[in-house]
């Protein structure tokens, strides 16, 4: 597989790839996940137990813990302690987002949820190492405890890694993600400047006839498939207390094998049209869109095949890569405004309806090429028509 570059931040970026683990070092890398989810599963329980009693639960008693379970428990002490300590930093950033999502009153729907138990059949191995608990030497990753890995290198790093983290997929696939510091790559000036606006019958609709993406369908396409798997695992499902048939993990692992190419579908799909668009472009006006409400109407399956938020995500990550200046702009009464004049309608239009009609100015468009032309005008990036943004809008935001 070829290696993936996820930013993470201004600076830094993920470089991916596959590992070949022999037999031994596969045991032992599962028997250092189940040291370190007992040791998530024994914060889960602290917090819990501090909870009650109400007493506070931060990162320096919970390190002081580690040192005392250690000392107590010989098969503890026999793994590695840098990813016993990362579980622990893991744990309070999780039960701190937690409590300050709690603490704003956000809804229930976008807080964030306390950390839980994490049990072996479901829980899906991951290990963090810092750099003191890993080096790479003659092309091989060596991990605390004497694990020895053969990396598959698709291309260089760019600088040493900072971090790993080492983690199996559903198919039962290891990698290695490293984290590195990296320079960004600007590209060449355009002068040119585009509005993004998403939605589901096409992914995205922009201010330019020829950098549009259409709906490519990958679910769809792989939906019987899917279906045919799904059934051959409800024939094949084990009952309470028994051990999966050969028959049941052979349809799992076809079900998940089907899963993971849709993924990298969409992925390189996203990928190739945000290089484009930023490659052709200086200034980005997107629309700042969540599409969690759409998972409650019709439209949720072509939504979910669609991945808008995978696409928006790529498309941050190229611009911020290039040193393209790309805004987020909310998305507020933007297909009740009007692109050319900004007037705005007096009543929202329908979904069924799909053309735009401007009772000011007569001016007639696509309802989604019009929203991507109001997403440029609120954004300020086309200088000629920035007064036809009205003063009252919501704000708009770097993305960076």
């Amino acid at each position: 597989m070829t290696a993936r570059e996820e930013c993470e931040g201004r600076g830094r970026a993920r470089y991916t790839f596959r590992l070949r683990v022999s037999s031994g070092a596969r045991s032992a890398l599962i028997g250092e996940w189940d040291r370190c989810r007992w040791v998530w599963n024994q914060c889960v329980a602290e917090s819990r137990a501090a909870h009650k009693a109400n007493e506070k639960c931060g990162p320096a008693g919970l390190d002081r813990l580690l040192t005392r379970w250690r000392g107590e428990r010989e098969w503890l002490r026999a793994g590695g302690s840098v990813p016993q300590q990362q579980v622990i930093r893991d744990f309070a950033a999780s039960r701190a987002k937690a409590l300050k999502d709690i603490k704003a009153r956000l809804p229930l729907r976008r807080q964030a949820g306390m950390p839980r138990f994490k049990k072996r059949a479901l829980a899906a191995p991951t290990l963090n190492y810092s750099r003191r608990g890993f080096r790479i030497r003659d092309g091989r990753l060596h991990l605390a405890g004497g694990i020895s890995l053969t990396v598959v290198w698709s291309r260089n790093l760019p600088s040493d890694p900072s971090s790993v983290r080492v983690y199996r997929d559903s198919l039962g696939h290891w990698y290695a993600s490293f984290v590195v510091r990296t320079e960004g790559q600007p590209l060449p000036k355009t002068g040119a400047v585009i509005g993004v606006d998403w939605g589901v019958r096409e992914i995205a609709t922009t201010t330019s006839d020829t950098h549009d993406l259409p709906h490519p369908e990958y679910g769809m396409a792989a939906a019987g498939k899917l279906a045919g798997y799904q059934r051959m695992m409800a024939r094949r499902k084990p009952k309470r207390g028994q051990g999966a048939s050969k028959g049941y993990r052979k349809a799992q692992r076809q079900a998940a094998k089907a899963h993971k190419k849709i993924a990298r579908q969409r992925q390189d799909n996203a990928r190739k049209w945000a290089k484009k668009v930023v490659t052709d472009f200086d200034g980005l006006a997107v629309e700042d869109f969540r599409p969690k409400f759409l998972a409650k109407s019709t439209m949720a399956r072509k939504a979910a095949d669609a991945a808008i938020t995978a696409t928006r995500h790529e498309l941050i990550n190229m611009a911020r890569k290039h040193g393209r200046d790309l805004r987020l702009v909310h998305p507020a009464h933007t297909t009740m405004d009007c692109g050319r004049c900004g007037a705005r309608a007096k009543h929202a239009l329908p979904l069924s309806e799909r053309t735009y009609t401007c009772t000011a100015c007569g001016a007639v468009s696509p309802r989604d090429r019009n929203s991507a032309r109001v997403m440029l005008t609120r954004a300020g990036l086309n200088p000629a028509t920035a007064d036809r943004g009205r003063p009252d809008g919501p704000p708009v935001r770097q993305a960076a």
